[in-house]
């Protein structure tokens, strides 16, 4: 839809951690390298048209049409991942917790949702594994939902938005999740929306921070709940490099110290239990920020295709392929091994 920017979009839906030292070189500085065998993209929107239609009718997004991150298609997904060497992609389906709010929406809308990804996977199973969607606001109905897309439709992991109807992922509400998910030993991709409550400011679009502060929020929570400790087997992935996180750490810690926050050992603990992707974008003002605080085996590479589009995807591969802090190693490991080592079911798929 014309002038539909994701603040409109999301409203009408009812729906920079910059490091201490920014490189004094030009974003386009460095030797490109891409990676062997091609990356594995693991923020990776994908509405197939099972879900579109369901949308449609639930009145989300306009018939045909309408914002980028929507109007989703399999051929420009695929000119997009050969355009930048990308071999597969994690696809996932951020949907605010609120649209199921009500309980009969919520077991036919999420079932619709995942079946349409598991078909994705089963028409390019080398090329898309998908995170599954499940009712966070109904705990009960969502331990169904985890079972069925591990059990039946072939799940890669699962998608939580970092918060429901203003609950964070640390809300106890939330801890027979985890307890199934650390049962299964699974993975859980993390994705923000805008605070619930928060004011907009004028003319700037809540993707550029306030989806930031979602993540920093729900990472947050997690560690003074302490549900990284007792649910160790969960992996948790954290969007757009974790928000501002790595970047607050220092803070954090003194809030351990002085104001009965977390002790800053569990703080540090739980900074590297986390993985984040690269969808800041990271490349290359985030990089020395976050690779000093968790290490490069700790991050994915991310596009955020199709909420980026085709030629923002271009930009931020090539300036994540030309990052002057990234060695080769760094660059291989982030770009597909730490995907692979992470998604066994993945690797499987499509050959390591």
């Amino acid at each position: 839809m014309p002038g539909m920017t994701r603040r409109r979009a999301l409203a009408a839906s009812g729906l920079t951690a910059v490091a201490a030292t920014v490189p004094a070189v030009p974003v386009t500085a460095g030797t490109a390298r891409p990676p062997a065998r091609g990356r594995i993209d693991v923020h990776h929107h994908a509405v197939p048209r099972g879900m579109r239609e369901w949308a449609e009718q639930q009145g989300l997004i306009p018939p045909g049409g309408g914002p980028s991150w929507a109007d989703w298609s399999l051929k420009a997904t695929l000119d997009t991942m050969k355009a930048n060497d990308i071999a597969a992609g994690v696809a996932s389906a951020p949907i605010p917790a609120e649209v199921f709010q009500d309980r009969a929406v919520a077991a036919s809308g999420v079932r619709i949702c995942n079946a349409s990804m598991a078909g994705l996977v089963r028409s390019r199973p080398t090329r898309f594994g998908f995170f599954a969607n499940v009712a966070m606001l109904h705990p009960d109905l969502a331990l169904e939902q985890i079972a069925y897309a591990f059990d039946e439709l072939g799940a890669d992991g699962v998608l939580l938005n970092t918060s429901a109807d203003g609950r964070y992922l640390g809300d106890p509400m939330f801890d027979p999740l985890f307890a199934e998910l650390d049962r299964r030993g699974a993975v859980v991709f993390t994705h923000p929306f805008a605070p619930k409550g928060i004011v907009e400011v004028p003319g700037v679009e809540e993707y550029i921070g306030d989806f930031l502060l979602d993540t920093t929020r729900t990472a947050l929570s997690l560690i003074a709940a302490g549900t990284l400790e007792r649910y160790r087997r969960v992996s948790v992935v954290l969007s757009h490099a974790g928000g501002f996180l790595p970047y607050i750490v220092g803070r954090a810690e003194g809030w351990g110290r002085e104001d009965g926050g977390p002790d800053p050992a569990r703080i540090r603990y739980a900074l590297r239990r986390f993985y984040y992707d690269t969808a800041l974008p990271m490349s290359p003002y985030a990089t020395p920020s976050l690779l000093n605080a968790v290490g490069a085996d700790r991050v994915l590479f991310g596009t955020d295709w199709p909420a980026n589009t085709a030629p923002e995807v271009r930009v931020n591969t090539r300036d994540f392929d030309r990052d002057p802090g990234l060695g080769d190693r760094e660059h291989r490991a982030i770009g597909r091994d730490n995907a692979l080592r992470l998604l066994p079911g993945l690797a499987r798929r499509i050959g390591r």
